[in-house]
């Protein structure tokens, strides 16, 4: 289907065939900088006009073009780099007439180089200092944009078109950009302290040709060569449990997995999990870890309050520790510790309208009416422990308690960040777990696990007795970037395609 062309795109074409015709390229070569916008603004800030001058620091440097002005035979530009933007000055009497020629052509949007000095403007009455300039020597033409850059006042709003068109939002928006370079670094620190708590970061399959480690519908794809169907991974934990059967001790995976599930502000399809494995430890462990972690991210950024969808959240160890049925107590009344029928448990789910599903058990339930009534009330940094063993198929038993498992979740601004477990290494018992999810997928549970044997031979040579964690690593770069959607901290989110 043949583009139809604006008049401005018509335009930079047929400058891009003017540059073509002075010899120049217009999509150009390598350009060797000297200085990041960020450097010469940290460096020379401080410094006044005068100093400025008699220092006469050259640079070379090197950005896209967003705004530019000319004044007769001067031309003010703001170019901007990854760390951001600086004001040029461009005199014809010294960049000579051809090189002004190409600066008069240039459009918003066009990437170039320059050679100069750093300088500073005349102070004025809005700026008695003077704006921090580089004054151009050398012009070099880099990359010419066949198409404008959005309006400027109003840049890229229509947050559809800034995850559709992410490249285009990383231009326009400062703070798009800013959580591009946060996320890394976040993801950075949690490295540094998983390795500095002893944990060896390992890589595991994306496929597999079981269903195991999570509750969720997965996607699947097809091996042609082996003519198999596979599944994308929906969890890493099985593989990381046999890594600790053999020897690793502790274990830690940041990696990407899929679940076949619906989109909003807190889920994608595809989305990034840590898991963790940690040898001789237990649920408390599990969340000694946790508060160490989110504690040193916080420090590393500085701060410890974040907002978090319309939340002042405090990221202070400890964190408040509650059971489940503690949690539900407080919000209804209903005292789940004490044993209960599946009649008399589906009466009160009826009197307090919750939908009792045909695979439900009285766990089932229990954890039905936290969702319902509690969940959401789990606003400051919550670790929720005592999950029914109906909804925690890989789970250790409560010695105390069998009914209940040793789990807890991580509750901020009433969504779940963390899942963790006190493992279950009993071989025996995680076979009739696992047989038990075959039971409840034959009732209509579609998120039901898979029977893997291996797993459970692998048990049968003795795991040591661990604490497990998986984080939602998006979900936390949320938290500490502060931001509103799970699209605004993945560059490229799942989106559904534009109708033609």
């Amino acid at each position: 289907m043949e583009r139809v062309l604006n008049d401005q795109q018509k335009v930079r074409r047929q400058k891009m065939e003017d540059l073509r015709n002075k010899g120049i390229n217009p999509f150009g070569n390598a350009f060797a900088r000297t200085a990041f916008i960020k450097d010469i603004r940290d460096n020379y800030s401080q410094f006044n006009k005068a100093e400025l001058e008699e220092k006469k620091v050259d640079v070379r440097i090197a950005g896209r073009i967003m705004s530019k002005r000319r004044m007769g035979k001067m031309c003010f530009m703001n170019i901007q780099d990854k760390t951001g933007r600086i004001q040029l000055v461009i005199n014809k009497a010294d960049l000579g007439e051809e090189p002004y020629e190409l600066v008069k052509a240039s459009d918003l949007g066009d990437i170039i180089g320059l050679d100069g000095y750093i300088y500073r403007t005349n102070p004025t009455e809005q700026n008695p200092q003077g704006e921090l300039s580089v004054y151009v020597l050398q012009y070099t033409h880099l990359t010419k944009a066949l198409t404008p850059l959005p309006e400027k006042f109003h840049g890229l709003t229509d947050k559809e078109e800034r995850y559709r068109r992410r490249y285009v939002d990383l231009i326009m928006n400062e703070e798009s950009k800013k959580v591009a370079f946060l996320r890394p670094q976040i993801l950075r620190t949690i490295r540094d302290y998983m390795d500095n708590q002893g944990f060896t970061e390992v890589e595991t399959p994306v496929l597999t040709t079981l269903l195991t480690g999570a509750s969720a519908r997965p996607f699947v794809t097809h091996h042609n060569t082996q003519d198999l169907d596979m599944y994308l991974r929906i969890a890493l934990e099985l593989n990381l449990k046999r890594l600790l059967v053999g020897g690793m001790e502790a274990v830690y995976e940041i990696g990407r997995t899929f679940r076949n599930e619906g989109m909003d502000a807190m889920h994608n399809p595809e989305f990034t999990l840590m898991e963790a494995y940690l040898a001789y430890s237990n649920l408390e462990g599990m969340m000694d870890l946790t508060e160490g972690m989110y504690c040193t991210i916080a420090e590393k950024l500085g701060k410890d309050t974040f907002k978090f969808l319309g939340h002042d959240i405090c990221i202070k160890a400890p964190f408040k520790r509650l059971s489940m049925v503690e949690a539900i107590k407080e919000q209804t009344g209903i005292d789940f510790s004490k044993e209960m029928s599946f009649e008399e448990a589906a009466e009160l789910a009826k009197e307090h309208h919750i939908e009792v599903e045909k695979h439900f058990t009285v766990g089932h339930i229990i954890n039905a009416f936290f969702e319902t009534y509690v969940e959401e009330t789990l606003i400051q940094p919550t670790f929720l422990y005592g999950h029914p063993v109906e909804i925690s198929p890989l789970t250790r038993a409560n010695e105390k308690d069998p009914r209940f498992v040793d789990r807890f979740e991580l509750f901020i601004g009433g969504k779940e960040f963390a899942n963790a477990y006190t493992e279950l290494n009993d071989p025996i018992d995680q076979l009739a777990r696992f047989e038990d999810q075959l039971k409840a997928r034959e009732l209509g549970d579609d998120e039901a696990n898979d029977i893997d044997m291996d797993f459970v031979e692998a048990l049968e040579y003795g795991m040591p007795p661990a604490g497990g964690i998986g984080y939602g690593i998006d979900r936390l770069c949320m938290l500490f970037t502060e931001a509103e959607s799970i699209r605004d901290v993945i560059l490229f989110p799942t989106m559904k395609p534009v109708s033609d």
